[in-house]
């Protein structure tokens, strides 16, 4: 593994033993590849997802930041309809800048409170 990766793995797990998702209070987790982005809220305690979105789906041409923002409202939807209004973000190691920022604040504006 490069330095890069090691660092991130290593904020993750920095952040991870701090946040954990539980019924009441789930976790937003952010995944972020070169090309895509993934986001889940999840129930630690229970092991399971409640909702997810990610970038695969959309098919017209955007910017990755505007894939990112798209991805934050349908996971914020998909949160409503499961019956979530609040979460705990876990920005999975990653800067909260860029494409993850911009998911953060449409998941915001799509209804989530963190």
């Amino acid at each position: 593994m490069n330095g890069k990766i090691k660092r991130r793995l290593k904020i993750k797990a920095h952040i991870r033993h701090r946040v954990s998702g539980t019924a009441e209070l789930p976790r937003l987790t952010v995944f972020r590849s070169n090309t895509q982005i993934y986001a889940q809220v999840i129930d630690d305690v229970a092991g399971k997802t409640l909702a997810a979105a990610s970038s695969l789906g959309i098919k017209e041409k955007m910017t990755k930041k505007e894939q990112a923002a798209k991805v934050g409202e349908l996971v914020a939807k998909k949160a409503q309809e499961s019956g979530v209004t609040a979460v705990v973000f876990d920005r999975n190691g990653y800067l909260y800048h860029g494409r993850v920022k911009e998911l953060a604040d449409a998941a915001r504006k799509g209804g989530l409170k963190f």
